[in-house]
């Protein structure tokens, strides 16, 4: 059986103290989620982008428990494009429309901009505390790099430099995709950041030197060319969806009774659907009854626990 292939995330930092990097080679991320969901290259595009800054976002978390979820809702055809982070940078996602279908650029290039649409996109941390930290910013060009940058700068006050690609085979396999993130550190070099600043011409196809075999090093090299650097780790990551029957029951139970028992009338069963991974879960009447029946029980015991 032959070993799966996985995404890797290169972390850096320049030996001056004035930036730290992130590099990640997010093909095989992406051709998951092309398998999941069947997507258009220009869905593929949207989607892969989105999956690829929420894994460089997700590494920069504090605790292990701690997820990020980033979503783009926008009033393009493509609707609404989300993705979730762990602090390991494991990520899964979904695009509302992933038959999305539009013209072309007049370079030729995928018009993710024009699938995404205006609108805002929304970063959310859970941090284990009561209620997750949210922030909105509005989508500046669609394209999702940019948008990533406008965020770190108007709602972490971070200088950022962004860059994303996915590159599109014939076949609609995800030929090359992956990511840069460049962010300056307090007190940041001016000459380091002048040096930063040329280098990201670069970059402007990085989907391209991946799919040319470039490495993650190769890449941090180009990035930061002429800035010595130090070299953190590089960690394996992978699209990981972590549904499960007893998570999709709790769901269930929470829709309500009345809502089940209408779905139940009208189909027999219970199918749902994940969004991320695409597996089904079938319920039938009994299995919702004893569902409903559990959740009762433990909330009867729950009140009699707090009388005591």
């Amino acid at each position: 059986m032959q070993e799966k292939k996985q995404s890797k995330i290169l972390r850096a930092m320049s030996q001056d103290g004035s930036a730290r990097i992130f590099v990640i080679n997010s093909t095989e991320i992406v051709n998951e989620a092309i398998r999941y969901h069947h997507t258009t290259p220009t869905a593929s595009a949207a989607l892969g982008r989105t999956l690829t800054a929420a894994s460089l976002m997700g590494v920069q978390l504090k605790e292990k428990n701690n997820l990020l979820t980033l979503a783009f809702r926008g009033d393009g055809p493509a609707g609404t494009i989300l993705a979730t982070a762990d602090y390991y940078g494991n990520v899964k996602g979904y695009i509302q429309n992933p038959l999305v279908d539009v013209p072309k650029k007049s370079n030729g290039k995928l018009n993710v901009s024009a699938a995404v649409g205006h609108g805002s996109m929304t970063v959310t941390k859970d941090l284990g505390m009561r209620e997750p930290y949210t922030s909105q910013a509005p989508i500046v060009s669609g394209e999702i790099a940019e948008d990533i940058t406008s965020y770190y700068a108007a709602s972490e006050q971070t200088p950022t430099l962004c860059a994303l690609g996915v590159l599109v085979d014939v076949d609609y396999s995800c030929k090359g995709a992956g990511g840069v993130l460049i962010q300056l550190l307090p007190f940041a070099d001016e000459n380091t950041v002048n040096l930063i600043e040329r280098n990201a011409q670069f970059l402007a196809s990085v989907s391209n030197l991946f799919a040319q075999g470039k490495s993650n090093e190769e890449i941090l090299a180009l990035a930061f060319q002429d800035i010595p650097f130090d070299l953190f780790d590089e960690i394996s990551v992978d699209y990981l969806c972590d549904c499960s029957r007893e998570r999709t029951g709790r769901a269930l139970v929470a829709i309500g009774r009345k809502e089940v028992e209408d779905i139940l009338k009208e189909q027999g069963q219970v199918e749902v659907c994940c969004h991320f991974c695409d597996k089904k879960y079938i319920f039938s009447p009994e299995d919702c009854e004893a569902l409903f029946a559990e959740a009762e029980k433990n909330e009867a015991m729950a009140v009699e626990s707090n009388s005591d």
